[in-house]
């Protein structure tokens, strides 16, 4: 599977300077405000660089100003290192200074195969630079380049390696889903248009349509999410799509208990936004990278465990990132899958892969989520 192997991120936030070798699934623990969510926003932040989306997303986030580390940095700078099956291992370096009080400048930008060491984008300021496998001499660009954009993601397609490194880049999608809206009158609720989606939205906007897809188009991987509703609740029978219109289907959750189905606006939140992170996860259309926030929140401890389960499983088609606070969903999880998220005595955030502890005994006799607890591990500042 491409990935991302490693990640140094210098001046965003509280991660003055955080070095990280990832992994196909990592959960990050830790206290409020140490840095958790931060690291989540930085993947966000560099995907949507490489879509042609850096002004607006820095827009958002408040300027550059805001995003720096307070008092510690007049800069941000980030390297990341790619592996692509077909091309072999790259390194990304973007580093953005900032100009006056709300503009920026992208001060040096570079992607580098390694260990070839060959530049395919070498750029200072306005001073851009591409470079092919057939010409190793600098080609500028004879378009309107935005210097307020990456090179990247301005890179012409013919230019093969740089344009598979910026797609892999741009592969990535957040959810936050303490945001998924579950009101009575919220779309995931509602009924919605027979549509091929391919996932369920950030909001739930799309479940119904990509369960149906899925049934349609994928019906192995449809039996899985409905597997997986077996096991979370015993009572479950089978998922419906009745036609409430042309075009629009509702969706409709048979229980042995009762004789008529339930349809969305009858299901408890958790029930909801179970089936929506199942149906995330069992996507086969997930991108490079998701990144998920909180999925515990309103989930019975009962469900973590199998929500653990469809992690693990998503992580061979994605690399998984989530943040939790919940202590009973480390309890299912394995030390080489949890990385502590904790501030040092600057109040800086640090990041440590919990199996690179010296845990083995403290195993023995207690489980993961007691040690966070009892604060051995870590992330409890």
């Amino acid at each position: 599977m491409n990935g991302f192997e490693k990640i140094e991120i210098y001046g965003f936030r509280r991660l003055r300077s955080v070095q990280v070798e990832m992994r196909p699934l990592a959960v990050i623990i830790g206290a409020n405000g140490v840095g958790k969510t931060s690291f989540l926003e930085m993947f966000s932040l560099l995907s949507e660089s490489a879509k042609g989306q850096l002004q607006s997303k820095i827009s958002e986030l408040g300027g550059l100003s805001d995003i720096l580390t307070r008092d510690q940095a007049e800069n941000l700078r980030v390297d990341r290192s790619v592996s692509l099956e077909k091309y072999g291992n790259f390194k990304y370096f973007l580093k953005l200074d900032i100009k006056g009080q709300q503009f920026y400048e992208i001060e040096r930008e570079a992607l580098q195969r390694v260990p070839l060491l060959f530049n395919y984008i070498n750029s200072s300021g306005v001073d851009v630079q591409y470079f092919t496998n057939d010409n190793q001499v600098p080609v500028r660009p004879n378009w309107e380049h935005n210097p307020l954009e990456t090179s990247l993601s301005q890179v012409p397609k013919m230019y093969q390696e740089a344009e598979a490194v910026r797609k892999q880049l741009a592969s990535c999608s957040f959810y936050r889903a303490w945001e998924l809206n579950l009101s009575p009158t919220s779309p995931v609720r509602l009924p919605q248009a027979m549509r091929p989606a391919t996932l369920p939205g950030n909001r739930g906007e799309n479940l119904v349509s990509c369960l149906y897809n899925l049934r349609e188009t994928d019906p192995d991987r449809f039996e899985l999410i409905t597997d997986s509703l077996c096991a979370a609740f015993p009572s479950f029978e089978r998922l419906s799509f009745p036609p409430v219109a042309a075009g629009t289907l509702a969706l409709t959750w048979k229980d042995k208990n009762f004789s008529h189905p339930l349809y969305m606006h009858q299901l408890s939140e958790g029930t909801v936004r179970f089936l929506w992170l199942v149906t995330l996860l069992q996507s086969p259309n997930l991108t490079a990278v998701t990144l998920i926030d909180e999925p515990e929140v309103s989930l019975h401890p009962e469900l973590l465990r199998l929500l653990v389960d469809v992690m693990r499983e998503a992580s061979k088609r994605t690399q998984l990132i989530v943040a939790t606070h919940s202590d009973r969903l480390i309890r299912f999880l394995q030390p080489d899958e949890v990385l502590v998220c904790d501030a040092d005595e600057q109040g800086f955030t640090t990041l440590t892969w919990a199996d690179s502890l010296d845990l083995e005994k403290w195993l023995e006799e207690y489980s993961l989520d007691e040690l966070w607890a009892m604060n051995v591990i870590g992330g409890r500042s």
